[in-house]
């Protein structure tokens, strides 16, 4: 990854939260947190990712920034390693119980909410790791596991389980998850444009 691209990365994500990505909005999230704090574990993963494909960055910087990524990955409890395949503009609602495989795929301008789960699935004929389209809104306590591909601007509505591919424009609720409609995730997705 070049520092043009871990730039991109960390501004497309800043610009999903706040509509913006000046440097104020940046030092005043990273610095203060808050309610925005889920953005300092995003901020800190893709850190950890640029510092350990760089030898002299992997030495200095890696080692501090995989000091604090753990401590946030605590504090707000989310778990998604750094190692994982995540597109630009990636957007946490709200923190807490988040647990994504490492091996787990997610487009770009992805939404993820509170209690969700990317998980594997260890036998069966989905044996495997989710791969997550463009666009995507995950509601509360979704859970998708196992080799789900999920389409573009897809809606995975709140403790939906999803076991099965989901076409694009999908509006998937229930347990299992079913499509219900081809709605999309219009109006959960929000500046994308960046």
């Amino acid at each position: 990854m070049s520092l043009t691209e871990f730039t991109h990365l960390v501004r497309s994500d800043l610009y999903r939260l706040h509509g913006r990505a000046t440097l104020s909005a940046f030092l005043r999230v990273l610095l203060l947190g808050g309610s925005d704090g889920a953005y300092q574990y995003v901020f800190w993963m893709r850190a950890c990712r640029y510092a350990s494909a760089h030898p002299v960055l992997r030495v200095a910087v890696y080692p501090v920034a995989r000091l604090v990524l753990r401590r946030y990955g605590y504090k707000y409890g989310i778990d998604i390693p750094y190692t994982t395949t995540i597109g630009s503009g990636f957007y946490i609602g709200h923190f807490g119980g988040i647990v994504v495989n490492s091996r787990a795929v997610i487009g770009k301008n992805c939404n993820i909410s509170q209690q969700v789960t990317l998980g594997q699935a260890n036998r069966g004929p989905r044996q495997g790791y989710p791969t997550i389209g463009d666009n995507t809104y995950i509601g509360p306590g979704a859970k998708i596991v196992g080799s789900v591909r999920i389409g573009d601007n897809v809606a995975i509505g709140a403790n939906c389980v999803v076991t099965k591919d989901v076409p694009d424009n999908g509006v998937v609720v229930g347990v299992p998850g079913r499509v219900v409609s081809f709605d999309g995730s219009a109006h959960y997705v929000e500046f994308t444009d960046y």
